[in-house]
């Protein structure tokens, strides 16, 4: 029987600890050559494009000569106006790579020695940017699309005789998300979300090019699809498969996004539901990598994302 990739040598070619035995310079000169990977690990200004850089001796900064804007390895990018060493955000990319079900804020925290709100703005800022991706992605092909919902359900009575379905939208909070899954068989994962299934006919077909065909479960929302696509459909409560009529990987992505939430999160908050599901997909998308490839990508993702409109001062707001 052969082995699991996952638990080959080939799967672990990136540790830890030889990020932590990194010196400052050897990590600074990591983030370089990952951010400007595309000119041979030479800066560029990242406000004009210019390739002529004065380079100060005293610091790691560097100077444009065309427009004289003064810029670090991380200006412009979602670490800019960092606290941390250079080697922390190496190492936090490492720990959040190897966590195969998702990280935590808490455990993150503890790992890097930071507080919380430190670790949560953090490992969301790595959510962000290794979903940014996802947001041009069409599909096309063979494409399974599932729901899945989230929240919105209240706590259930003591006694059994008291306790009420659930299900039943009567009982719930109001709050109850679903996120639907568009996922091509062998390539990429799309999670949306939205209030239910029906909402997310349009995205569909936004997402998913004319002439693809669509699997999807018997649920009523995906009615509409056979109007534009040749759609192929399975009941559940007759059979998990059918003459190739399947929703398996739509599945096995959810089996993944929940295990996330049961296991690291305990709750996801409807707010950030999007950004837990698109990491989740990222996951998916690349679990037969080897973990330094992973890091690799998730850290030049990093570097080569903007400054996030969404966590840049995020604390302070919420206080305010």
């Amino acid at each position: 029987m052969s082995q699991h990739f996952l638990l080959s040598a080939k799967a672990r070619t990136l540790s830890l600890a030889s990020i932590l035995r990194m010196s400052d310079d050897e990590a600074h000169a990591a983030f370089v050559a990952i951010r400007w990977s595309a000119n041979g690990g030479e800066p560029v200004c990242p406000r004009c494009g210019c390739l002529a850089i004065y380079t100060y001796a005293a610091r790691r900064i560097w100077k444009c000569k065309a427009c004289n804007h003064q810029f670090s390895v991380t200006s412009g990018t979602i670490f800019a106006s960092r606290k941390l060493p250079i080697r922390d955000y190496l190492a936090a990319i490492a720990i959040f790579v190897n966590a195969a079900k998702g990280l935590s804020a808490l455990q993150l925290g503890r790992d890097l020695d930071v507080q919380y709100k430190t670790a949560f703005v953090l490992a969301h800022k790595l959510r962000e940017a290794i979903g940014s991706g996802q947001a041009d992605t069409t599909l096309s092909g063979h494409v399974e699309v599932d729901g899945a919902y989230f929240g919105g359900t209240v706590r259930q009575e003591n006694r059994k005789e008291d306790r009420k379905d659930r299900r039943l939208a009567v009982n719930q909070s109001g709050k109850r998300q679903v996120v639907v899954v568009m996922r091509e068989r062998g390539g990429r994962t799309l999670p949306f979300v939205f209030r239910s299934e029906d909402e997310s006919v349009p995205t569909i077909r936004a997402r998913v090019e004319t002439g693809t065909t669509i699997y999807a479960d018997e649920a009523p929302g995906w009615d509409a699809l056979h109007a534009r696509y040749d759609t192929k459909r399975i009941n559940h409560s007759i059979a998990f498969a059918d003459d190739g009529a399947c929703t398996n990987q739509a599945e096995s992505y959810f089996s993944r996004l929940r295990r996330a939430e049961w296991g690291q999160h305990h709750h996801i908050s409807g707010k950030y539901l999007g950004a837990y599901a698109r990491e989740m997909a990222w996951r998916e998308d690349t679990r037969r990598r080897p973990n330094g490839t992973l890091h690799g990508l998730a850290a030049a993702a990093a570097l080569g994302h903007p400054v996030s409109r969404i966590w840049a001062g995020y604390w302070q707001r919420a206080v305010n």
